[in-house]
């Protein structure tokens, strides 16, 4: 993906069961299973930081109520450009 990431993932640890369906399921990849374990000997799945959309399909995809929330970030406000006549050239060409 180009450009900065517009969402953000946040993964519960405690409610990840590991099954990685939202890593599999999530179009730019930005999941993935933590090498560490949790507290109940699985491999939950983390977000790697970068390239999120903030589409939410890892959390439909994911059994387990609660364990991942999806954010959307605000878009940078878009910027105006206003151009004069003096930065176009003045007047219109003549009419034939």
């Amino acid at each position: 993906m180009a450009g900065p990431a517009r969402g953000k993932v946040v993964v519960d640890v405690e409610e990840c069961k590991g099954c990685g369906l939202c890593v599999e399921s999530c179009p730019p990849k930005c999941l993935e299973l933590s090498p560490e374990l949790s507290h109940y000997g699985v491999h939950p799945a983390r977000y790697t930081g970068h390239d999120c959309t903030g589409c939410g399909i890892c959390f439909y995809c994911c059994p387990e109520p609660g364990a991942i929330e999806v954010y959307r970030l605000a878009p940078p406000p878009k910027v105006k450009v206003v151009v004069t006549e003096a930065q176009v050239g003045g007047e219109h060409a003549p009419a034939l």
